[in-house]
Protein backbone atom coordinates (compact mmCIF):
# COMPACT_ATOMS: atom_id res chain seq x y z
CA UNK A 1 0.00 0.00 0.00
CA UNK A 2 1.07 3.84 -0.89
CA UNK A 3 0.22 6.29 0.90
CA UNK A 4 0.37 9.96 0.61
CA UNK A 5 0.14 12.68 3.23
CA UNK A 6 -2.71 15.38 3.60
CA UNK A 7 -1.81 18.76 5.86
CA UNK A 8 -5.16 20.86 7.18
CA UNK A 9 -5.57 24.52 8.29
CA UNK A 10 -2.46 26.19 6.87
CA UNK A 11 -2.66 29.85 7.56
CA UNK A 12 -0.64 32.93 7.89
CA UNK A 13 -0.46 32.69 11.99
CA UNK A 14 -0.70 28.58 12.33
CA UNK A 15 2.60 27.19 14.88
CA UNK A 16 5.01 27.49 12.20
CA UNK A 17 7.65 25.75 14.84
CA UNK A 18 5.56 22.39 14.68
CA UNK A 19 4.55 22.98 10.58
CA UNK A 20 8.43 23.52 10.20
CA UNK A 21 9.58 20.22 11.69
CA UNK A 22 6.72 18.05 9.95
CA UNK A 23 8.33 20.15 6.70
CA UNK A 24 11.84 19.08 7.67
CA UNK A 25 10.67 15.33 7.99
CA UNK A 26 8.50 15.01 4.70
CA UNK A 27 11.97 17.28 2.47
CA UNK A 28 14.53 14.39 4.04
CA UNK A 29 12.05 12.14 2.41
CA UNK A 30 11.78 13.74 -0.95
CA UNK A 31 7.58 13.23 -0.48
CA UNK A 32 5.26 16.22 -1.57
CA UNK A 33 2.10 16.72 0.25
CA UNK A 34 -1.46 18.08 -0.23
CA UNK A 35 -2.20 21.33 1.88
CA UNK A 36 -5.35 23.04 2.79
CA UNK A 37 -4.80 26.45 2.66
CA UNK A 38 -7.46 28.46 4.46
CA UNK A 39 -7.99 31.65 2.10
CA UNK A 40 -9.34 33.94 4.86
CA UNK A 41 -9.01 32.09 8.32
CA UNK A 42 -10.79 33.84 11.38
CA UNK A 43 -10.81 31.01 13.73
CA UNK A 44 -9.26 31.74 16.33
CA UNK A 45 -8.23 28.24 17.16
CA UNK A 46 -5.78 27.94 14.13
CA UNK A 47 -4.46 31.84 15.20
CA UNK A 48 -1.55 30.39 17.29
CA UNK A 49 1.85 32.61 15.93
CA UNK A 50 2.23 36.30 14.74
CA UNK A 51 0.69 36.22 10.79
CA UNK A 52 3.90 35.63 8.60
CA UNK A 53 4.25 38.26 6.17
CA UNK A 54 5.43 36.36 3.39
CA UNK A 55 2.70 33.57 3.51
CA UNK A 56 1.36 33.57 0.24
CA UNK A 57 5.09 33.74 -1.75
CA UNK A 58 5.92 31.04 0.45
CA UNK A 59 3.10 28.77 -0.55
CA UNK A 60 3.56 29.38 -4.17
CA UNK A 61 7.53 28.22 -3.33
CA UNK A 62 5.83 24.90 -2.04
CA UNK A 63 3.78 24.66 -5.12
CA UNK A 64 6.78 25.52 -7.35
CA UNK A 65 8.15 22.65 -5.16
CA UNK A 66 5.78 19.84 -5.73
CA UNK A 67 3.52 20.44 -3.39
CA UNK A 68 -0.07 20.18 -3.86
CA UNK A 69 -2.43 23.13 -3.18
CA UNK A 70 -6.53 22.63 -2.04
CA UNK A 71 -8.46 25.79 -0.69
CA UNK A 72 -9.85 24.97 2.79
CA UNK A 73 -13.35 25.86 3.25
CA UNK A 74 -12.86 29.77 3.38
CA UNK A 75 -13.20 31.92 6.98
CA UNK A 76 -12.36 28.06 8.85
CA UNK A 77 -15.46 29.29 11.27
CA UNK A 78 -18.23 26.31 12.11
CA UNK A 79 -22.12 28.20 11.99
CA UNK A 80 -23.76 24.53 12.20
CA UNK A 81 -23.47 21.32 13.61
CA UNK A 82 -24.57 19.17 10.08
CA UNK A 83 -22.54 16.65 9.13
CA UNK A 84 -23.05 16.68 5.69
CA UNK A 85 -22.08 13.97 3.25
CA UNK A 86 -19.27 12.85 4.66
CA UNK A 87 -20.64 12.80 8.45
CA UNK A 88 -16.69 11.97 10.21
CA UNK A 89 -17.38 15.37 12.80
CA UNK A 90 -20.54 16.98 13.90
CA UNK A 91 -20.05 20.52 13.00
CA UNK A 92 -19.79 22.80 9.44
CA UNK A 93 -19.03 25.77 7.48
CA UNK A 94 -21.24 24.51 4.75
CA UNK A 95 -23.39 21.94 4.93
CA UNK A 96 -26.73 23.41 6.09
CA UNK A 97 -26.00 26.92 5.01
CA UNK A 98 -28.13 27.68 1.72
CA UNK A 99 -26.89 27.42 -1.73
CA UNK A 100 -26.32 31.30 -2.42
CA UNK A 101 -24.33 31.99 0.88
CA UNK A 102 -22.41 28.61 0.10
CA UNK A 103 -21.76 30.26 -3.31
CA UNK A 104 -20.56 33.91 -2.31
CA UNK A 105 -18.06 31.99 0.57
CA UNK A 106 -16.77 29.40 -2.20
CA UNK A 107 -16.11 32.10 -4.66
CA UNK A 108 -14.74 35.09 -2.63
CA UNK A 109 -12.12 31.88 -1.49
CA UNK A 110 -11.29 31.22 -4.89
CA UNK A 111 -11.15 35.17 -5.55
CA UNK A 112 -8.62 35.71 -2.46
CA UNK A 113 -6.09 32.75 -3.61
CA UNK A 114 -6.35 33.78 -6.93
CA UNK A 115 -5.48 37.59 -6.04
CA UNK A 116 -2.19 36.04 -4.62
CA UNK A 117 -1.24 33.88 -7.37
CA UNK A 118 -3.14 30.31 -6.18
CA UNK A 119 -5.23 28.86 -8.89
CA UNK A 120 -6.51 25.02 -7.37
CA UNK A 121 -9.52 22.82 -8.40
CA UNK A 122 -9.11 20.85 -5.31
CA UNK A 123 -11.15 21.61 -2.45
CA UNK A 124 -10.78 20.33 1.17
CA UNK A 125 -13.70 20.95 3.70
CA UNK A 126 -13.46 21.60 7.47
CA UNK A 127 -14.20 18.78 9.50
CA UNK A 128 -14.68 16.87 6.10
CA UNK A 129 -18.10 18.76 6.09
CA UNK A 130 -19.89 19.50 2.94
CA UNK A 131 -23.53 18.75 1.28
CA UNK A 132 -24.89 18.84 -2.32
CA UNK A 133 -25.42 22.58 -2.35
CA UNK A 134 -21.50 22.43 -1.93
CA UNK A 135 -20.91 20.15 -5.13
CA UNK A 136 -23.33 22.80 -6.86
CA UNK A 137 -21.12 25.58 -5.74
CA UNK A 138 -18.12 24.46 -6.14
CA UNK A 139 -18.70 22.92 -9.67
CA UNK A 140 -20.16 26.17 -10.83
CA UNK A 141 -16.80 28.30 -9.42
CA UNK A 142 -14.35 25.86 -11.22
CA UNK A 143 -13.47 22.98 -8.54
CA UNK A 144 -13.61 19.84 -9.93
CA UNK A 145 -11.91 17.93 -6.95
CA UNK A 146 -12.49 17.35 -3.41
CA UNK A 147 -10.14 15.57 -0.92
CA UNK A 148 -12.58 13.80 1.03
CA UNK A 149 -14.15 9.89 1.84
CA UNK A 150 -12.67 6.66 1.97
CA UNK A 151 -10.67 4.13 -0.01
CA UNK A 152 -7.47 3.42 -1.43
CA UNK A 153 -8.20 4.72 -4.96
CA UNK A 154 -9.86 8.06 -6.44
CA UNK A 155 -13.39 7.66 -7.51
CA UNK A 156 -15.79 9.58 -9.25
CA UNK A 157 -19.52 10.77 -8.08
CA UNK A 158 -21.79 13.83 -8.60
CA UNK A 159 -19.51 14.62 -11.24
CA UNK A 160 -16.21 15.37 -9.07
CA UNK A 161 -13.41 13.19 -8.45
CA UNK A 162 -12.49 12.00 -4.56
CA UNK A 163 -9.45 11.46 -3.46
CA UNK A 164 -10.16 9.59 -0.46
CA UNK A 165 -8.49 9.12 3.15
CA UNK A 166 -7.75 6.16 5.12
CA UNK A 167 -9.90 4.71 7.25
CA UNK A 168 -7.33 3.64 10.06
CA UNK A 169 -3.75 4.65 9.86
CA UNK A 170 -2.32 0.70 10.94
CA UNK A 171 -4.38 -0.45 8.27
CA UNK A 172 -3.44 1.50 5.92
CA UNK A 173 0.31 0.60 6.40
CA UNK A 174 0.12 -3.22 5.98
CA UNK A 175 1.80 -5.22 3.63
CA UNK A 176 0.55 -6.60 1.04
CA UNK A 177 -2.36 -3.87 0.19
CA UNK A 178 -2.64 -2.01 -2.90
CA UNK A 179 -3.82 1.12 -3.75
CA UNK A 180 -3.16 4.30 -2.28
CA UNK A 181 -4.95 5.71 0.59
CA UNK A 182 -3.95 9.38 2.34
CA UNK A 183 -3.17 10.15 5.89
CA UNK A 184 -4.57 13.72 7.67
CA UNK A 185 -2.34 15.55 9.71
CA UNK A 186 -2.64 18.64 11.60
CA UNK A 187 0.43 20.06 12.59
CA UNK A 188 -1.00 22.83 15.01
CA UNK A 189 -1.80 20.01 17.26
CA UNK A 190 0.95 17.78 16.76
CA UNK A 191 2.90 16.68 19.87
CA UNK A 192 6.35 15.46 20.25
CA UNK A 193 5.12 11.35 20.16
CA UNK A 194 3.16 12.10 17.17
CA UNK A 195 6.33 13.47 15.41
CA UNK A 196 8.24 11.12 16.32
CA UNK A 197 5.25 8.54 14.87
CA UNK A 198 5.54 9.96 11.79
CA UNK A 199 9.34 9.79 11.12
CA UNK A 200 8.82 6.21 11.65
CA UNK A 201 5.84 5.99 9.49
CA UNK A 202 8.45 7.46 6.60
CA UNK A 203 11.28 5.39 7.42
CA UNK A 204 9.06 2.09 6.79
CA UNK A 205 6.25 2.52 4.94
CA UNK A 206 6.02 3.65 1.27
CA UNK A 207 4.98 7.24 1.11
CA UNK A 208 4.62 9.12 -2.27
CA UNK A 209 3.59 12.60 -3.11
CA UNK A 210 0.11 13.42 -3.51
CA UNK A 211 0.92 13.91 -7.07
CA UNK A 212 0.90 10.40 -7.45
CA UNK A 213 -2.85 10.29 -7.15
CA UNK A 214 -3.48 12.18 -10.47
CA UNK A 215 -2.30 9.45 -12.84
CA UNK A 216 -4.62 7.23 -11.52
CA UNK A 217 -8.18 6.78 -13.29
CA UNK A 218 -11.00 7.34 -11.12
CA UNK A 219 -13.33 4.42 -10.71
CA UNK A 220 -16.78 4.79 -10.79
CA UNK A 221 -18.94 4.76 -7.11
CA UNK A 222 -22.33 4.48 -6.69
CA UNK A 223 -25.11 5.01 -4.15
CA UNK A 224 -24.44 1.94 -2.42
CA UNK A 225 -20.96 2.40 -2.13
CA UNK A 226 -21.31 6.24 -1.09
CA UNK A 227 -23.70 5.10 1.62
CA UNK A 228 -21.35 2.98 3.17
CA UNK A 229 -18.56 5.57 3.30
CA UNK A 230 -20.94 7.62 5.34
CA UNK A 231 -21.58 4.78 7.34
CA UNK A 232 -18.10 4.03 8.28
CA UNK A 233 -17.16 7.73 8.64
CA UNK A 234 -20.38 7.96 11.78
CA UNK A 235 -18.53 5.10 13.12
CA UNK A 236 -15.56 6.67 13.03
CA UNK A 237 -16.84 9.94 14.46
CA UNK A 238 -18.76 7.86 17.09
CA UNK A 239 -15.52 5.78 17.88
CA UNK A 240 -14.00 9.52 18.44
CA UNK A 241 -16.36 10.79 20.95
CA UNK A 242 -16.01 7.61 22.69
CA UNK A 243 -12.48 7.53 23.59
CA UNK A 244 -12.36 11.60 24.36
CA UNK A 245 -15.40 10.28 26.99
CA UNK A 246 -13.33 7.47 28.61
CA UNK A 247 -9.67 9.78 28.28
CA UNK A 248 -11.47 12.68 30.09
CA UNK A 249 -12.93 10.30 33.00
Amino acid sequence: MQITIRMDDITPDMDWTKFNRFKEILDKHSVKPLIGVVPDNKDPKLQIDPKREDFWDYVKTLEKDGWTIAMHGFNHLYTTREAGLFPIGGKSEFAGVSMSAQDDMIREGKRILKSHGIRTDIFMAPSHSFDKNTIKVLKKNGFSKITDGFGNMPFSRFGMTFYPLAFKKSMAIKAGKKGIETLVYHTNTMEDRDFVAFEKLLDEAQVVSFSRLFSLNPVKKGLFAAFGDALLARSKYNLGRLHKLIKHK
